[in-house]
C-alpha cells in the first residue's frame, strides 16, 4: 500500500516507523520524476531535499513553526507534505504554483523566489514571535549553499547573531550548486568541508558515526557559547566558516539519512539560541539523468521522458538566449574590451559560449547582483566595457548600483536583461514587468527592446561604443520571430514598419510588440483608418522623429511588454506635452499588479495586449466613443525640428 496518498498534513509522518519514512522518500521521488516530467518545473532541487523535507516536518510543527524557503523552488516536497499532491496542473493557471503561494496553505509562508532573503525573513518572524510573548515557537529557513553568494544573507546572520535569546533554526541545504556549481570562496570552502574524510565517512557510514556523536557531541554543542561549532567540525576545520559569529554550527550532516537529521535538527530546535545546520545534499538524487546533466542537473526542466530525460517539448525555433549568445561571442572577437559578467546565472544568460571562447573575460560573482552592478562600474573605469547578463525579474535588486554607481559616473556598462515582460509560469516573482518603469528614471540612461534577432544584434553592436552612459537591451523568454524589415530607417534610428497614406493613428510597438502593431495596423485599414507603426529600437530616450510624427498624428498609441505606470508610454507622452504637441496618447501595457502564473498568452488577454482587442479600442478613440480621443481630422500639423534634447 503507497504511503504517499494517505500524507494529508505533516502529522501524518509521526506515526511512519524509520523503514516507513525512507520508504516515503522513495514514493516522493518517483512521484516528482512522473508528475515534473508531464509538466516541466524544478525537478533536480527537489530531488535532493526529499529526506530533508521529512525530517523538517517530523521535528518541526508547521505553520506554527514557520519553515521558509530561500528560494521556493526547492518546496515541492514541502508542498506534498502538506496536502498538495494534485500536480497534474503545476505551473499552470488553476494549478499549483512552482514556488510557495499563501493563497494555497498556511504552511507557506514567503512566495518571493529570489535567492538570499530568507534569513531576513527569519530574523524578523522569529523576532516578533519573541516580542509578542510566542517564544515557544520556532522559525526554519533553509538557505541553498548557492544564496550564501548572496550579501543579505551576511548582512541577516550579523544581526541574527546579535540577538541570540530565540529559537531561529538555519539550515544550509549545501549541494555544491545554484543553478550551477557555486562559485566563490565561500563555495571552494564548503567544497572542502563536503569532499573531506571525516564528511566521506559520514557519508558512508551515518548510522555509526552518528550514534558516536551521541552524548558527548551534544554536551560538547550544548556546553559553550560562541567557540563550539559542531562536534564534527573538529575534523573538517569548519569552525573557522562562523568563527567571528556568535551563532552555533552543527555538521555536516548527511541530507540523505532522516534518522541523522531527525536528531540534528532536534539538538537545535532545544538549543534555545540561533543555530545553523549544514546538510549536505546532492542535487538531482535518485535520478540519473539529472545526476548525468553537468550544466545543471535538471535544474529546470520542460516537458521530459521520465524514463530517459530527454525533452519531449516541440521545438519552438531559436531562443532569444541562443541569439544573443552567439552575437556576444561575434562582438567580443571583434571588441577587446568587451568582458560579460553575471550573477550565477552563465549558462541561463547565455554567457556559456563567450566563456568558452574567452574564459579569461567573463566574470560570474554569484547570486550579488548589487556586487556585479558596482563591480561593473569598477571595470568600466578601468578601461573595459562590462556586458552584464542577468534576468529582468532580477534587475531590481542592484537599482541603486546602477543609479548611483553606474549611472551617477556616466559608466559604459550595459545590461542584457533576458525573461522580461510576461514570462509566464514561474509567476509574479518572474515576471520581467518592472525593468522599462524602473531604469528609465536613470539620468541618460538608454534603453533598447529588439523586435527580431536581426534587431538584436544591431543594437548590442550599438551598445558597447557607448562608453559614457549605461545601456540596457532587454528581450523576452522564447523564440526568436522571424525577421521584420523596414520600410525605412529615420535618421534618428527610429525604423517605420508599416504607413499608409492617411495619418490617422501612430502605433509605437516596443520590442515584441512591433508585429502585435502590424497585426493592430492592418485591422484598422480594414476599417478605413490609415496608421503608421514604428519601431524604436532604441526606446529611451524618445528620439525626436517620434515627436515628429505624433504631431502629424491624429492619435498615438504605444505598446509595451511591461507595466503601464512609468513605463515607456508614459515618457513618449511626457515628452509630447514638453514639446508641445497635444496628441492624445494611449499607453497600452501590463496592469501594476502581482501577476498569478499562467501562460503568456492568457496574461497577454487577459490585459487587453491582443491585436483584435487594441484594434477594436482603437476604432471607437477614432470615432470619439472612447478615450483618449483622437483629434479630429485636418487638427494636425509639422513642428520644428531638432528638438532641445533636453526634452528627451
Amino acid at each position: 500500500m503507497p504511503i504517499l496518498p494517505s500524507i494529508t498534513g505533516p502529522r501524518d509522518l509521526d506515526r511512519l516507523s524509520p523503514a516507513q519514512l525512507n520508504e516515503l522518500a522513495a514514493e516522493i521521488r518517483t512521484f516528482l520524476i512522473e508528475n515534473v516530467a508531464r509538466t516541466g518545473g524544478h525537478l533536480g532541487p527537489n530531488l535532493g531535499v526529499v529526506e530533508l523535507t521529512i525530517a523538517l516536518h517530523r521535528v518541526f510543527s508547521s505553520p506554527d513553526d514557520p519553515i521558509i524557503f530561500d528560494t521556493g523552488h526547492q518546496s515541492y516536497v514541502h508542498k506534498l507534505l502538506t496536502g498538495r499532491q494534485d500536480f497534474s496542473e503545476l505551473r499552470s493557471r488553476g494549478g499549483l504554483a512552482g514556488y510557495p503561494q499563501r493563497s494555497e496553505s498556511a504552511h507557506d509562508v514567503v512566495e518571493s523566489s529570489h535567492a538570499s532573503s530568507s534569513l531576513s525573513w527569519a530574523d524578523g518572524v522569529s523576532r516578533a514571535l519573541t516580542a509578542t510573548g510566542r517564544a515557544d515557537r520556532h522559525v526554519v529557513a533553509v538557505v541553498g549553499d548557492g544564496a550564501l553568494t548572496g550579501g543579505m544573507t551576511w548582512e541577516a546572520l550579523n544581526n541574527i547573531s546579535d540577538d541570540n535569546d530565540r529559537n531561529l533554526v538555519i539550515v544550509v541545504n549545501d549541494n555544491g550548486r545554484s543553478y550551477a556549481p557555486t562559485i566563490g570562496g565561500m563555495s571552494r570552502y564548503l567544497n572542502r568541508v563536503r569532499t573531506a574524510a571525516a564528511y566521506r565517512d559520514l557519508h558512508h557510514r551515518s548510522d555509526r558515526l552518528f550514534r558516536s556523536f551521541g552524548p558527548f557531541g551534544r554536551a560538547l554543542f550544548r556546553g559553550v557559547r560562541g567557540g563550539t561549532h559542531g562536534f564534527l567540525s573538529r575534523f573538517t576545520n569548519n569552525a573557522a566558516l562562523y568563527s567571528n559569529l556568535d551563532i552555533k554550527y552543527l555538521g555536516p550532516i548527511d541530507g540523505h539519512d532522516i534518522a541523522a537529521l531527525q536528531e540534528t535538527l532536534r539538538l537545535a530546535k532545544g538549543f534555545g539560541a540561533p543555530v545553523i545546520v549544514h546538510v549536505i545534499t546532492e542535487k538531482g538524487r535518485g535520478y540519473q539523468p539529472a545526476l548525468d546533466d553537468d550544466a545543471d542537473q535538471f535544474h529546470s526542466v520542460g516537458r521530459i521522458d521520465p524514463k530517459t530525460g530527454g525533452s519531449l517539448a516541440k521545438s519552438a525555433g531559436h531562443a532569444w538566449t541562443d541569439v544573443f549568445a552567439d552575437a556576444l561571442v561575434d562582438v567580443g572577437s571583434r571588441h577587446d574590451d568587451v568582458i560579460a559578467m553575471t550573477a550565477a546565472m552563465l549558462r541561463p544568460t547565455g554567457l556559456a559560449r563567450f566563456a568558452e571562447r574567452f574564459p579569461d573575460r567573463v566574470y560570474d560573482v554569484g547570486i550579488a547582483e548589487q556586487h556585479a552592478v558596482a563591480s561593473a562600474a569598477g571595470l568600466a573605469y578601468g578601461g573595459l566595457h562590462p556586458v552584464v547578463a542577468i534576468y529582468a525579474t532580477f534587475m531590481g535588486r542592484a537599482l541603486d548600483q546602477v543609479l548611483m554607481d553606474v549611472g551617477l559616473h556616466r559608466a559604459g556598462v550595459t545590461f542584457v536583461l533576458d525573461r522580461a515582460g510576461v514570462t509566464g509560469p514561474d509567476g509574479p516573482s518572474h515576471h520581467g514587468i518592472w525593468d522599462l518603469s524602473m531604469l528609465q528614471i536613470v539620468p541618460g540612461i538608454r534603453i533598447a527592446a529588439p523586435r527580431d534577432g536581426t534587431r538584436l544584434r544591431e543594437v548590442l553592436e550599438e551598445a558597447v561604443t557607448v562608453d559614457d552612459a549605461p545601456t540596457v537591451i532587454r528581450y523576452p523568454k522564447g523564440a526568436v520571430p522571424d525577421d521584420i524589415p523596414a520600410l525605412e530607417r529615420l535618421h534618428d534610428g527610429v525604423d517605420v514598419l508599416s504607413r499608409d497614406e492617411t495619418e490617422d493613428v501612430l502605433l509605437i510597438g516596443i520590442g515584441p510588440f512591433a508585429s502585435v502593431a502590424l497585426d493592430v495596423a492592418q485591422r484598422l485599414r480594414a476599417q478605413g483608418i490609415g496608421a503608421t507603426v514604428i519601431d524604436p529600437r532604441w526606446a529611451i530616450p524618445v528620439q525626436p522623429s517620434i515627436v515628429e510624427l505624433a504631431a502629424r498624428h491624429r492619435l498615438v498609441i504605444t505598446m509595451e511588454d511591461g507595466i503601464r505606470v512609468g513605463g515607456i508610454g508614459t515618457r513618449v507622452r511626457q515628452v509630447l506635452r514638453e514639446a508641445g504637441i497635444d496628441t492624445a496618447v494611449d499607453e497600452l501595457g501590463v496592469p501594476d499588479a502581482y501577476i498569478d502564473h499562467a501562460s503568456r498568452e492568457q496574461i497577454l488577454e487577459d490585459a487587453g495586449l491582443t491585436a483584435p482587442r487594441i484594434a477594436h479600442d482603437v476604432v471607437a478613440q477614432v470615432l470619439g466613443r472612447r478615450v483618449p480621443m483622437a483629434r479630429q481630422a485636418g487638427e494636425t500639423g509639422a513642428i520644428e525640428l531638432p528638438l532641445n534634447p533636453n526634452l528627451r
